[in-house]
């Protein structure tokens, strides 16, 4: 079944495997599920860990794989050279909005530093009007709990908008997720709070 809405979605995840299988079975699982429908992978262009993991998995199951790797990065994250495209650009900064430009949403599987980081930036974009694109958590076995805690705390203190905490989906089963983020319509809406937060 390929989706009307995304060709193409950037998967943030981690450089390591971690430690939980779980957070394996959800890798390959997405990856199996963006092959079969047709859906290329944006990806941050490692060999390693759950990207290596992500991005095997749909070039197996005959999808199609674009990375973006900064070139000084390939020493320490080994750049995937069995992939559909892998493009190599000058810094992180150019790397990230190559694949922004590249994805029609965005997934965010469990994580460090730069997963996060991306999360952040892309929810960021949203909320200013920089991109209009669907964002989405692939919450394995609560693995994001505790940041969607603090979002609606953000909420609850009138710091975020009810309508910006929205962006955000969060779903641990990846075809639910890949369904939402198709059917997810956005808007902008201006960030800045003042009397009428809603």
């Amino acid at each position: 079944m390929a989706s009307a809405d995304l060709s193409s979605i950037c998967v943030f995840c981690a450089s390591s495997p971690g430690s939980d299988p779980a957070l394996t079975d959800a890798t390959v699982e997405l990856g199996r599920l963006l092959a079969e429908r047709g859906i290329e992978l944006i990806y941050g262009g490692g060999s390693v860990g759950l990207m290596g993991l992500i991005a095997d998995t749909v070039m197996k199951g005959g999808g199609t794989v674009t990375g973006v790797i900064p070139t000084g990065l390939f020493p320490r994250e080994v750049g995937h050279r069995g992939l559909t495209r892998l493009e190599e650009v000058a810094t992180m900064h150019d790397r990230k909005a190559r694949m922004y430009d590249l994805a029609d949403a965005f997934i965010a599987l469990p994580g460090g530093f730069g997963t996060l980081e991306e999360l952040a930036e892309t929810l960021t974009w949203n909320q200013i009007g920089l991109l209009t694109k669907p964002v989405g958590v692939l919450d394995v076995g609560g693995f994001w709990q505790p940041l969607l805690v603090l979002f609606d705390a953000m909420v609850e203190r009138s710091i975020l908008k009810p309508k910006n905490r929205a962006i955000l989906l969060d779903d641990p089963d990846p075809a639910r997720l890949l369904d939402r983020l198709a059917e997810q319509e956005l808007g902008y809406e201006p960030k800045w709070i003042g009397e009428d937060i809603t």
